[in-house]
């Protein structure tokens, strides 16, 4: 018997199918996430919105931006949130974005169709406690010296809480390696669906901190079984307010889309 008894296939056999807005993910469903890592402006969510629009299923967009340095951009705040709303509205697409303190959960769910929950917070107990107590589906990322199971126990004060709608993230994780932002953990992936029902999917944006890795990674991941990407997509990269080197133009994520859906008709013989 695994300690993450409400996570664990023990508990809940079939696959978890998880609804954030219209769109299913987990079960055979596959969701694909973009956008900026930050929300600029309004002109610029809802241009990158329409731009990845008919190849993601849901927008992301950061409002709140927990930094390493505190010099560093963190965020719109409210401003933020509205301008994601707006532009979530106007194309017809759900929304994700981080929230980073207990305070905030509130606000933020009154505003998205999805919370995230970031690797620096995967294990700031409070606010997994706080948003299990809420109705939004939640989006959980792999801290960055996170063991597989330390990620599904956080998973596991979400759904302690009352909330099982939870989707892992398989985001990179820190060793010794320097050329990539993170070393992405493949074998999370087949290793997560082992043991939990919750979907998983995979960021390698983060994972790589480099756009020249997002594509391998991407199609790796979804070679390995996971259940949608998040990427980050920004039509000016090298002017982008955080994480422009990490950002994959428009053009780009959308021929990666495309991609991985030859992929995913090879993989399922279609």
């Amino acid at each position: 018997m695994y300690p993450f008894r409400l996570a664990s296939r023990d508990y809940h056999p079939a696959d978890s199918v998880i609804s954030v807005g219209d769109v299913l993910i987990g079960g055979g469903h596959r969701v694909y996430i973009a956008g900026p890592c930050s929300v600029e402006n309004p002109n610029q969510i809802e241009r990158i919105g329409r731009a990845v629009q008919g190849s993601a299923h849901i927008l992301r967009g950061g409002a709140y931006k927990p930094r390493t340095s505190p010099y560093s951009f963190q965020g719109l705040a409210e401003e933020g949130l509205k301008m994601l709303q707006a532009a979530g509205q106007l194309l017809g697409m759900p929304t994700v974005t981080e929230v980073v303190s207990t305070e905030d959960v509130e606000l933020v769910a009154s505003y998205v169709d999805m919370l995230q929950i970031g690797a620096r917070n995967m294990q700031n107990f409070a606010l997994l406690r706080k948003v299990g107590a809420q109705s939004k589906p939640v989006l959980l990322k792999r801290g960055m010296a996170a063991t597989i199971e330390e990620v599904l126990l956080s998973a596991e004060y979400i759904m302690a809480e009352g909330n099982s709608q939870v989707v892992l993230c398989e985001r990179g994780i820190r060793t010794f390696e320097t050329y990539t932002r993170n070393t992405l953990d493949i074998s999370a992936i087949p290793v997560l669906h082992r043991l939990t029902h919750l979907p998983v999917i995979v960021d390698p944006s983060h994972a790589s901190g480099k756009w020249n890795l997002v594509e391998p990674l991407a199609m790796a991941a979804i070679a390995c079984g996971a259940d949608g990407l998040m990427i980050e997509v920004h039509d000016e990269p090298d002017r982008a307010w955080s994480d422009g080197e990490q950002s994959l133009k428009p053009e780009r994520y959308r021929e990666l889309i495309r991609s991985v859906r030859r992929l995913v008709d090879c993989i399922e013989g279609e």
